[in-house]
């Protein structure tokens, strides 16, 4: 038999929130309880927050959108930094956007957005914004733009977001964001310290602190990372509006590096040999050096994801992993050089490949460091790996493993991000890559112009550009 409580429920016309308990059951409970012999952690969480659905959609629509744009913009500028430790940071932080990115995007398709909607967004303050960012005048305020005004204002806005959102019904959001949050840290940590690095070696703070002041008025005139707070006036001029941006074409180096890019032969670029052309001394000198300069394969794929921007996020996502992977690659060269007893900036740095690839439209540019670059590692390093094995040389056995899987996975993916850039056909592409880059060679000395009427095999090209 029912019987009614103590509480009385709730009006007609309001909530029922009282409980209505049956006889008996309450008291049976709490003794069940008494006698379960595990004292488990309370769950403290509360229901309750501050976003619907909705608005907590538009809230990450512009997260990823923000997210995206700043992977977009970072790659515009690989070519153009030339400080090895900021090009090699910045071949990282590519993909730490692009992977937020991808981690917001599928949250938003499990809040009933379909990815072509998500990817079809666009907000052209922020686009104006993120342009007046990369109009920097210098490596250094490109750091105080993306890291310590931007992205320490999106790091702020997730932590305000994980708090503010319910902590019980939008657990994935939660979890989504600080995952996000935990490659911010180490990111925004370093770029605080790198902007220190600009300002102790010279650069003057002052510069660097009016454009924050600057890109900080201009980010609060658009509502802030969500959009959602008071607006502030728009600072006047905005760069853009005297230069509208454009990516670099030019590689740079910093002047630790002596430079060449008149050839891909390191014999050639040296003056000199150091050991017997087909010997094995020979050979693993030069596979570590095509890694620490694996610092132009940056600057390409990080360019590429600007070239082909909003063509297709799953595009641009895979070529912000292979930057990611190529700076990787340079960290690897480099290392193996120390390990192998070099001073890394003893031992040159070609140009050669970026300075023809860095002006070359997107398609022809990635036809020649994928099917010519990463599928001429592949002929040779299953070889090389063996040969390493036999001498119980496990240093280089150890990174041309790794190398090896990098290189595959790519050659994997750079299939489908080709068919994204060009709708000609392989045998059309090649041939035009081919003569692309024979045309550059020349026009760099790297052949002579006795030879310039044929264009080059693809093993030529392998062997002159250097990969």
């Amino acid at each position: 038999m029912k019987s009614p409580s103590a509480s009385t429920p709730g009006t007609a016309g309001s909530p029922t929130l009282d409980p209505l308990s049956l006889t008996g059951q309450r008291e049976a409970a709490a003794a069940r309880r008494a006698q379960y012999p595990y004292r488990f952690p309370t769950d403290r969480r509360q229901l309750g927050g501050k976003f619907t659905v909705k608005e907590n959609s538009r809230r990450l629509l512009r997260f990823f959108y923000l997210e995206r744009r700043l992977m977009h913009g970072l790659g515009s500028w690989t070519l153009t930094i030339p400080d090895y430790e900021v090009k090699l940071e910045t071949g990282r932080h590519i993909f730490y956007h692009a992977d937020a990115a991808r981690a917001l995007r599928e949250r938003l398709t499990e809040q009933e957005y379909r990815p072509k909607a998500i990817d079809g967004y666009r907000d052209p303050e922020i686009d104006r914004f993120i342009d007046e960012l990369l109009s920097a005048s210098s490596p250094a305020e490109l750091l105080v733009g993306v890291h310590q005004v931007v992205g320490q204002a999106i790091a702020t806005t997730y932590r305000h977001h994980i708090d503010d959102t319910d902590q019980v019904t939008d657990v994935p959001t939660i979890r989504c964001l600080r995952r996000i949050l935990t490659d911010y840290e180490p990111m925004l940590a370093w770029a605080d310290s790198a902007v220190e690095a600009y300002i102790a070696g010279g650069v003057d703070e002052a510069g660097l602190s009016t454009w924050r002041w600057h890109l900080s008025r201009l980010l609060a005139s658009i509502g802030g990372i969500t959009g959602a707070d008071p607006r502030a006036e728009a600072p006047k001029p905005l760069r853009i509006d005297t230069q509208p941006y454009e990516r670099g074409t030019v590689p740079r180096r910093d002047s630790r590096f002596d430079t060449f890019r008149h050839t891909g032969d390191y014999e050639v670029a040296d003056g000199a040999k150091r050991f017997d052309k087909d010997s094995y001394e020979a050979l693993r000198l030069r596979f570590i050096r095509t890694q620490r300069d694996e610092v132009d394969a940056i600057e390409a794929f990080g360019t590429f994801v600007w070239d082909i921007r909003f063509k297709d996020f799953n595009a641009e996502y895979d070529l912000a992993r292979i930057t990611w992977d190529e700076a990787r690659h340079t960290e690897i060269g480099h290392r193996a050089m120390l390990a192998s007893g070099y001073d890394p900036y003893e031992l040159r740095n070609r140009l050669t490949s970026s300075t023809c690839r860095g002006p070359m439209d997107p398609a022809f540019a990635m036809a020649e460091i994928n099917l010519f670059g990463e599928v001429g590692v592949l002929k040779t390093i299953n070889d090389l790996i063996d040969t390493a094995a036999s001498r119980n040389d496990e240093l280089l056995r150890h990174i041309s493993d790794y190398i090896r899987a990098d290189e595959r996975t790519h050659v994997r993916k750079g299939t489908r991000i080709i068919e994204i850039m060009t709708n000609l056909d392989a045998k059309a592409l090649e041939l035009r890559t081919r003569e692309l880059f024979t045309e550059c060679l020349v026009s760099l000395g790297a052949i002579k112009n006795d030879i310039d009427m044929k264009t080059l095999t693809r093993e030529e090209i392998e062997h002159l550009v250097g990969e």
